[in-house]
């Protein structure tokens, strides 16, 4: 099968393309970005004119809530869901039911995501068995059986000592470490940012302190042990200037943030809406625009979505009793085209950090448009008004803070290998 996508405004940073021309696929692999291609008859033509042509998305924290929590949502739906929103490429962390501790959990959701074809999934393994954070997994054959990373989730390890284990042990087999960095003891029972807003609202307050705390002791181990670190979910503005500087340092780190927290700040819980509840909580102003400027310096690699699809009932309680998290592959793309509209940050630069920053810092052969790569591609209309509201979202979980937000920017057109898994009319 041979296709040709032409005349659209190809940008694939990886290769440092922004241009219009044309792209080719043959069997599901690019064979050129090039205006012409001598020999080349297409057995199929997508006109991309007036219209955006990138690698499909990287997503590198989408929780599928598959095995476990079906209630809440499958893989099936989410990853139709990420393919109507130019992902094809999805990491998902390890807190499923059963935990992906053993090798047989993680063949079981490659086998449901390559059975659903509309995107691939890739599995972070547990750092420690049950994500209890005392005893160590099994990393090697977490390895073995595709696992492209070691992570304990949102679950602290407490000992020091444990984790420095795990940072040895992940740096032997070559496994980078993904950390969520959070202090319990300074989190306590908190379910917002510590400040005015939580003190207004006479809820319990998540300091500051509990990220950079957790970040300081993190960047220690990892200067002592080597190991390929990344920080997950970033949300204050000192938390990022000390991975900055480690970065500086020479220190082997990464760091990414979720999209919501380069819009969003605690002033948005407004009267205590429960949408507003994520985990970390979203911080001030300043911390919010310190993001934002870390995303266009390039400190920030990476911008995730941080999937977490939830049921209604699950946001219905008082406030600090609901469940934490947004539903967020379908707002991912059209937030990024955004910061680059109101940000001092290329096009090019914005489409990086949802394709080859995140590519490179899970060690994927995505988010480039390279001779010879898989042709996972989106085709993005920049123009297209949509409103964010449950109708619109293929998703199970309709969760999400943004609802009826008119976004701009919505993909039109996904491949994966070279297949079409999603078309909008």
């Amino acid at each position: 099968m041979r296709i040709l996508i032409k005349n659209g405004r190809v940008i694939d940073s990886a290769n440092n393309i922004d241009t219009v021309t044309n792209v080719y696929i043959t069997d599901g692999k690019i064979s050129a970005v090039a205006e012409q291609l001598d020999g080349f008859n297409a057995d199929q033509e997508i006109d991309a004119s007036n219209q955006l042509v990138c690698p499909g998305l990287v997503d590198l924290s989408a929780r599928l809530r598959e095995p476990g929590l079906e209630h809440k949502a499958t893989i099936a739906s989410e990853t139709r869901a990420a393919a109507a929103a130019g992902i094809t490429s999805l990491v998902t962390p390890p807190d499923t039911d059963p935990i992906i501790d053993t090798p047989a959990v993680a063949k079981l959701i490659r086998k449901k995501a390559q059975d659903a074809g509309y995107a691939k999934v890739y599995s972070l393994g547990a750092a420690t068995q049950h994500l209890q954070g005392e005893n160590i997994s099994e990393m090697a054959a977490l390895k073995a059986a595709g696992c492209i990373g070691i992570s304990n989730a949102l679950t602290a390890i407490k000992n020091p000592q444990v984790m420095k284990r795990i940072m040895e042990y992940a740096a032997t087999f070559d496994l980078p470490l993904f950390l969520f960095s959070e202090d319990p003891s300074l989190r306590h029972a908190g379910c917002v940012h510590e400040g005015a807003i939580s003190t207004r609202l006479g809820l319990p307050g998540i300091p500051e302190a509990a990220e950079t705390v957790a970040v300081a002791r993190d960047l220690a181990l990892i200067a002592d042990t080597g190991v390929r670190a990344h920080f997950c979910h970033i949300s204050t503005l000192k938390g990022l200037q000390m991975i900055t500087r480690a970065q500086f340092d020479g220190l082997p780190v990464t760091v990414d943030v979720a999209a919501h927290q380069l819009y969003l700040t605690d002033m948005d819980i407004g009267e205590f809406d429960s949408q507003c509840h994520v985990r970390p909580p979203l911080r001030d102003q300043r911390d919010m625009q310190g993001l934002r400027e870390g995303v266009g310096k390039n400190n920030i690699s990476a911008i995730c979505s941080d999937h977490q699809p939830h049921e209604i009932d699950a946001k219905l309680n008082p406030f600090s009793q609901t469940e934490a998290g947004i539903s967020a592959l379908e707002t991912l793309l059209p937030l990024t085209l955004r910061l680059a509209e109101e940000s001092r940050i290329s096009l090019s630069d914005a489409i990086a950090r949802v394709t080859i920053g995140p590519a490179r810092i899970a060690g994927l052969d995505a988010g480039t448009l390279g001779p010879g790569k898989d042709a996972d591609i989106v085709i993005i209309d920049p123009e297209r008004y949509w409103k964010v509201c449950p109708e619109n979202l293929l998703s199970r979980g309709h969760n999400t803070p943004f609802r009826d937000w008119e976004l701009k920017g919505q993909a039109v057109h996904t491949l994966l290998t070279g297949k079409t898994v999603f078309e909008r009319a």
